[in-house]
């Protein structure tokens, strides 16, 4: 039987690692707990940076998580093709490490938002997205304080031109990111931040549906090994 063992980092104040690890076995993956000061990433098929407050939010939202022991190894990974997911607070902690592009600053009105969205899948191209059609809308749950992408003029059209923007926000922007964006990825595809909670939408129990189970179900092909 193939399966694919799939990492989550746990850093000081992270909220969401037990979710994502929950979202990664229901899709059929195995989930590896991953410790911010781990200089070993175990073998790990792919990674998963969780939401929460990693450091407290300290300086900005991710900047210390950039420096923990565990990114001097995943960095270097994943510019040699692991497959990495950001959420929330991993899509900054990307950001810092210049895995991605561009910034997540103060929500629009400076106010937390914590409620269902609806995202339009824009790439359905990464080891992420892949088991969604491009175009197809779905609903997942946005929370954070500190979520409007920004990014210069040039790198917003290079995002646009090559394809980067893996997700848009569909039914009005409700945190002021630049061209509606609530997810990107780098290059070659196999980095993705997303600021949305998908491992909050996985069944009707604890969220608004399953339609965020695809960004874990997906990646398991591609990281699969016997």
């Amino acid at each position: 039987m193939m399966t694919a063992r799939v990492g989550v980092i746990t850093f000081p104040g992270s909220l969401d690692d037990g979710d994502a690890a929950r979202a990664v076995r229901r899709a059929g993956g195995e989930p590896v707990p991953l410790w911010h000061s781990d200089r070993d990433l175990r073998g790990v098929d792919a990674v998963i940076l969780p939401g929460g407050f990693s450091y407290g939010d300290y300086l900005r939202c991710g900047a210390i998580a950039r420096f923990s022991p565990v990114m001097t190894e995943l960095v270097p990974a994943a510019r040699a093709g692991l497959p990495v997911l950001g959420i929330c607070n991993g899509f900054q902690i990307l950001c810092e490490a210049h895995l991605l592009p561009g910034a997540l600053t103060r929500n629009g009105g400076l106010r937390f938002v914590s409620k269902a969205v609806r995202l339009r899948i824009e790439n359905a191209g990464t080891p992420w997205t892949s088991q969604y059609a491009e175009g197809q809308e779905i609903t997942v749950v946005l929370k954070s304080g500190q979520g409007a992408y920004v990014a210069g003029p040039a790198a917003l059209a290079e995002l646009g031109a090559r394809g980067r923007v893996i997700a848009r926000y569909a039914w009005g922007n409700p945190n002021g990111s630049a061209g509606d964006i609530a997810g990107i990825c780098n290059e070659t595809g196999n980095v993705v931040g997303l600021m949305p909670h998908p491992e909050h939408a996985i069944d009707a129990l604890t969220g608004p549906g399953a339609d965020g189970l695809g960004f874990f179900s997906s990646v398991l092909p591609t990281a699969a090994r016997a």
